[in-house]
């Protein structure tokens, strides 16, 4: 018992080392390095994703390399996962990240976040061939669902379209292969995720159902405190909403563009 108090303690102590070693760097000291260091997710295509020459590439990549175009420096792109981004900029070993970062009151308590870069809307997409009004609307028995095996919108729509007919598939590229060719009528899912594959069907006429179950708005993540990188970003990223860079750049890599585009505030 007592060596696992002392492990515990070590190991508690290496952390708060490791942190508080990890300072944020500051706006002037990125400046004065000549280097901004991101972490994107190539878990997330096409958020980033590695191409033939195995960089990192994307809509995050295209967003970070601008960003660091206007502060004048070189941009450095750092691989991060789902579970270690938000570690990775807390400890300074990135001073940015990127990767669906979505903003909510429990990661605001680890990070401090920009103003919104895109959104997420989750809802349904169908085709002309089923128009639909609402998501809800498609809570009947005569409603033919294709769903992904084991996403999070798979669960949400067996939990709350319980009178539909919901088919599971593999993959998406399957399950949008069936609503093309009528064999199912729509998809529960992040609609701007799915232009890629709605654009293998130039024949299909798909349609955004127009209530959505909800939009997610996702911004850039900066260490705790570090406010005049921060402040500079959100100026930054004002600027290139006000422009469309953020908007021409997302359709460059969904094939479509964003179902809620966001909005650009001159309030920060």
């Amino acid at each position: 018992m007592f060596n696992k108090i002392i492990k515990s303690l070590f190991t508690i102590l290496i952390f708060l080392s490791l942190t508080l070693s990890a300072q944020a760097r500051s706006l002037d000291e990125i400046m004065k390095s000549g280097v901004l260091k991101g972490g994107v997710n190539p878990g997330l295509p096409p958020l980033a994703k590695y191409n033939e020459k195995n960089e990192l590439v994307g809509f995050d990549a295209d967003i970070m390399a601008k960003l660091a175009e206007m502060l004048g420096v070189e941009l450095e792109l750092i691989k991060t996962g789902s579970p270690d981004r938000i570690p990775f900029v807390a400890t300074g070993k990135i001073d940015i990240v990127m990767g669906a970062l979505t903003r909510n009151y429990k990661r605001q308590k680890i990070v401090d976040y920009t103003v919104p870069v895109h959104t997420e809307v989750f809802g349904a997409l169908t085709t002309s061939k089923k128009p639909f009004a609402a998501v809800m609307d498609m809570n009947r028995a005569d409603v033919k669902l294709a769903q992904v095996r084991g996403s999070m919108p798979a669960g949400w729509a067996a939990k709350n379209l319980t009178k539909a007919q919901i088919t599971l598939f593999d993959n998406y590229p399957d399950a949008m292969r069936a609503i093309a060719q009528g064999r199912a009528d729509a998809i529960v899912d992040v609609v701007d995720f799915l232009g890629e594959h709605m654009n293998k069907h130039k024949n299909v006429e798909w349609q955004v159902v127009d209530k959505a179950i909800d939009t997610w708005y996702c911004g850039i993540g900066v260490k705790k405190g570090n406010a005049s990188l921060q402040q500079w970003l959100n100026v930054a990223l004002y600027t290139l909403h006000r422009a469309g860079f953020v908007d021409q750049t997302w359709e460059k890599w969904f094939g479509i563009g964003q179902v809620h585009s966001v909005e650009p505030q001159p309030y920060f």
